[in-house]
């Protein structure tokens, strides 16, 4: 086996030593890659969500996670109001000191047994998750419709994109009082969207391995393919970049592994696995353990198999119930799932069953995935499977709303169909999807439907006949 020494070896013997001028020399550099981490760690303290200027500090919100998982942050919020002194002052050398103490306090943050998260068990692992939870069986689909409903289903999805991006982060007040009620673009729609990103490089990966992927693969194509993240996901970027590979990739140093990343990509992992929420939910699972952990993974199980029923069932309550028990009963995310069907089976209307849920959960941040899941319950069960419906409920309730309704209009639009998408929302759209992928900058959905069929037919073929 050949060793790096040597080769380090004649590296340094066969260098031929020059005299570099002034200009040659590249110290300055240094300085170049200060400032764009000065300016990177800034947008850390204080910034805004690019498609609806909500403001955002991830510094605060770690605290926040933290604390949300059950455990005290201490001198936490100080070191938060002294970081903001700071970058009022514009003193990068106190902000940096200041960043690394409080991330030093997350991480070393103690538990606080008094906390209500403890009550529930965490599952961490897919083999405690698939024992605690029974599935349906895999239902036939009907492999010459596939390409059809990808179709639907992608462009739902990127509609449902382009509609929350303008609005993401605000309340159902603040929206109402600014726009009123939510029935269309509030402008031209963009498709750009960093969830989608995700879906993409899982897609990539199946394409590659089929059935027989594994997290680690999805990793290596995140990392291959996504340049950039934010919260959860930067996080596993960094994590993977430096070899830190899954589930390890989506726990070291990540208080945001209960947020709403994983679950924003569960819809693409439904569509490869039609009619089998079992395949769904393991590949789900496979997925968000690279960015995630527990509960964090059991909202991306939620949507896969919400959007992977959504190929056989045509009742929209009777789908939402259906996944709501492959929620296991000791889990803290399967107790906000009922609790939001149980608002909306008690509320006349979506608002009430919605601010019920928008105040049992208002501790959490808004991009935190319970919140969000509950507003996918509502929006679901009161859009009665009415894509235009839904897509109303679903922007008005506020939150991570472009998350939100790009997944659960992925479902409405495989069950009623790409007919039954108003022109008002398919033609600002067209066929072009943009991404900030390194590869694959402009997409056709229709070729993306086309893929995404294939993997489908393919897991199809090799749940039947093995991989081989």
């Amino acid at each position: 086996m050949e060793q790096a020494w040597k080769i380090a070896r004649m590296k340094t013997d066969n260098a031929v030593p020059r005299l570099l001028t002034q200009d040659e020399q590249t110290w300055e550099d240094n300085i170049d890659v200060g400032e764009a981490e000065d300016a990177h760690l800034r947008l850390l303290w204080n910034s805004h969500v690019p498609g609806s200027f909500a403001p955002e500090s991830i510094m605060l919100a770690a605290i926040q996670a933290k604390e949300n998982l059950g455990y005290t942050v201490e001198g936490g919020v100080e070191l938060w109001k002294a970081g903001q002194k700071a970058v009022a002052d514009g003193d990068m050398v106190e902000l940096n000191r200041i960043s690394a103490r409080l991330w030093h306090a997350v991480n070393h943050a103690e538990p606080n047994p008094a906390h209500e998260s403890w009550s529930f068990r965490r599952y961490e692992s897919w083999e405690q998750y698939s024992a605690a939870v029974t599935f349906p069986a895999a239902a036939a689909v009907d492999g010459d419709l596939l390409e059809k409903q990808m179709y639907a289903g992608w462009m739902a999805q990127i509609i449902g994109g382009a509609i929350g991006t303008m609005i993401e982060g605000y309340t159902t007040d603040a929206i109402r009082k600014c726009f009123g009620e939510v029935r269309s673009y509030l402008r031209a729609p963009s498709t750009y969207n960093d969830d989608i990103t995700y879906e993409l490089a899982f897609l990539q990966a199946y394409e590659r391995l089929g059935s027989r992927l594994t997290s680690r693969e999805i990793a290596e194509e995140w990392i291959a393919l996504v340049p950039s993240g934010w919260s959860a996901e930067e996080l596993a970027l960094r994590n993977i970049r430096w070899g830190v590979m899954p589930p390890e990739s989506g726990r070291l140093g990540n208080p945001f592994g209960e947020w709403i990343g994983a679950q924003m990509r569960g819809a693409v992992c439904g569509m490869v696995a039609p009619g089998n929420p079992a395949e769904a939910a393991r590949l789900a699972w496979m997925d968000g353990e690279v960015s995630h952990f527990a509960n964090g993974i059991l909202g991306e199980v939620f949507n896969a198999v919400l959007v992977s029923l959504s190929f056989v069932e045509t009742d929209i309550r009777a789908m939402v119930t259906a996944c709501a028990d492959m929620m296991p009963e000791e889990s803290e995310y399967g107790s906000v799932i009922r609790f939001a069907l149980e608002a909306c089976r008690s509320s006349a209307g979506w608002e009430s069953a919605w601010r019920l849920c928008e105040k049992k959960l208002e501790r959490y941040n808004w991009i935190h995935a319970y919140p969000n899941a509950a507003a996918e319950v509502v929006a679901l069960w009161f859009g009665q499977g009415d894509f235009d419906e839904t897509a109303y409920i679903i922007s008005m309730e506020g939150q991570d709303v472009d998350c939100n309704a790009a997944q659960i209009l992925t479902a409405v639009g495989i069950m009623k169909g790409v007919e039954n998408l108003d022109a008002r929302w398919t033609n600002p759209i067209g066929d072009e999807l943009k991404t900030y992928l390194r590869r694959g900058r402009t997409l056709s959905i229709r070729e993306l439907a086309q893929r995404t069929a294939a993997c489908a037919r393919r897991g199809i073929q090799e749940a039947e006949y093995g991989n081989e």
